[in-house]
């Protein structure tokens, strides 16, 4: 899957990510990493409800700002009652 951009703004200031989503994702590592100017900043992870939650924070962003990404992530993604790996 190709990565894409996520702009997120906050106080007057705009954030603008890359989130690269690993298919064959397994527990031990997290599934959504997000670059920033081309640098790794941070990762999520899915819990059993795919909810996102940070994995990694590399790049020190401030967690607000991740908990908006997050909820961008969750939105392109959302969740399909029908989907049979959530069962």
């Amino acid at each position: 899957m190709e990565n894409y951009q996520v702009t997120i703004s906050r106080d007057k200031e705009a954030h603008h990510f890359e989130v690269g989503e690993y298919v064959h994702y397994d527990e031990t590592k997290c599934k959504y990493r997000v670059f920033e100017n081309g640098t790794y900043v941070a990762s999520f992870e899915p819990d059993n409800n795919r909810l996102l939650h940070i994995c990694q924070n590399p790049g020190d962003i401030d967690e607000e700002i991740l908990h908006l990404l997050a909820d961008q992530i969750e939105a392109r993604y959302p969740f399909d009652i029908n989907d049979k790996e959530s069962s």
